[in-house]
């Protein structure tokens, strides 16, 4: 009988556990769901470029993994729809919270409404200034910040080892001057019987970086400037832009050394090692190092008339109108994890865009190591053109060279329509400013 006893009160204390440990795994996922709902997520767009959105996938896991309480979802669009994308969605309050965009985009978008101003402790307009590259108050307008960049670029001079050897030229030492290059090139070219290319010396693509070359550096190193101080007002059309702009078309007209579109596009070209040299931003160092046949070097931009020059700009990301509430605060957060320290060194191994803020960019293994190196080296006295219509800045110097190409214009006059061309889309914009 005692025996029947303690078997039952062991059983009765054994179930009495059990429904304890039930009572508690129920208590415990309360909580957990809980914690579930409070997630805020935020939308994140870029276009597509792959090394790009492979590291932001890293960074956003290494973001989520800091904030368990905020959730980052990454969308990429082709470049060819990206600002249609963003002028159809965000009007109406839907995609992204946080858009990367062109720093020459920004007044057309902040006219547009769509986006709002970085206006937060996390980024006082002292801060920005003192830890930036100066070239980052491309963003800042009416006194405000709408946008700020992980990385900024310059412009570097890309030339193949192989092709130098081949040609004769010492592989380890590209040109240093404007002259130089010219007489490289030549050495670079080779056409068949027809005179069609079969290798060009140097790219001639103005739809890609050499307008930013023809403009702030070519012009400057004839003595001009692209625009007045304030910006305000077209100032090429003078004697150093027709120096400029003839020195340039005479590169595929006397010179011979190259054209626009050989093989659909500089960078096609050049990958393939069907291209001599060419003249592009930092982030290329992401595409070209993944060739294993590309043996490349890289090196400042050669100089002219004892003067150096060079671009600088930058992708930037900026805050949605309509981002609110905890959106807009765990976006605000987002914008200061990619624009940290250690982001800035992650993003320079991985696309090879420098760091925004100069105590990165100028660390010693950055500034002296060879790739890297004379980008960074070039920011030191790069211009960023502050653009108030990107694409129609770009277009005039298209233009001005099919007129010259195609049409047989004149220089002087292909120069002067594309200054008029010019003048009057910063006359629309700064009217009512």
């Amino acid at each position: 009988m005692k025996k029947r006893i303690v078997l039952v009160m062991l059983l009765l204390a054994t179930m009495l556990f059990s429904a304890q440990l039930f009572a508690k795994g129920e208590q415990e996922e309360v909580p957990a769901v809980a914690a579930k709902k409070d997630v805020t997520e935020i939308v994140y767009w870029q276009y597509y470029y792959e090394t790009k959105k492979d590291t932001m996938d890293t960074l956003i896991s290494m973001f989520e993994k800091a904030n368990p309480d905020i959730k980052v979802i990454q969308q990429t669009f082709p470049y060819e729809q990206y600002n249609t994308k963003v002028a159809s969605s965000v009007p109406s309050g839907e995609g992204p919270n946080i858009v990367n965009l062109y720093y020459g985009w920004l007044p057309l978008y902040i006219d547009s409404g769509y986006l709002q101003p970085l206006t937060s402790s996390l980024f006082s307009n002292a801060s920005i200034e003192s830890e930036f590259f100066p070239l980052v108050s491309a963003a800042k307008f009416k006194g405000e910040y709408y946008a700020l960049p992980t990385a900024v670029r310059s412009l570097a001079l890309f030339w193949n080892k192989d092709l130098f050897k081949a040609a004769g030229l010492d592989p380890e030492v590209p040109p240093t001057t404007v002259a130089e290059l010219v007489a490289d090139a030549k050495k670079l070219t080779k056409v068949d019987k027809q005179g069609n290319y079969l290798q060009t010396g140097m790219t001639m693509e103005l739809r890609a970086q050499l307008h930013h070359w023809l403009r702030e550096v070519l012009i400057r190193q004839y003595g001009g400037t692209p625009y007045s101080e304030d910006g305000k007002t077209v100032t090429y059309n003078n004697e150093a832009g027709y120096s400029a702009f003839k020195f340039f078309t005479d590169l595929n007209t006397v010179q011979h050394i190259g054209m626009p579109n050989f093989m659909t596009d500089d960078v096609t070209a050049f990958s393939a090692g069907m291209m001599g040299m060419t003249i592009d931003g930092s982030f290329r160092l992401g595409t070209f190092d993944k060739l294993a046949t590309l043996h490349y070097g890289v090196t400042e931009l050669p100089s002219l008339n004892g003067v150096k020059s060079n671009f600088a700009s930058f992708w930037a990301n900026g805050i949605t109108s309509f981002t609110k509430g905890k959106e807009l605060e765990a976006s605000l957060k987002f914008i200061d994890f990619l624009t940290s320290d250690e982001v800035m060194a992650m993003w320079l191994k991985n696309i090879g865009e420098l760091p925004a803020k100069k105590s990165i960019a100028t660390k010693d293994e950055f500034k002296n190591d060879p790739k890297y190196g004379p980008f960074i080296r070039g920011l030191e006295y790069a211009t960023a053109t502050k653009f108030v219509n990107e694409d129609a800045q770009r277009k005039v110097w298209i233009d001005a060279y099919d007129q010259v190409l195609l049409n047989g214009m004149s220089v002087q006059q292909a120069v002067d329509e594309a200054a008029k061309t010019e003048q009057a889309v910063l006359d629309k914009y700064y009217a009512n400013k």
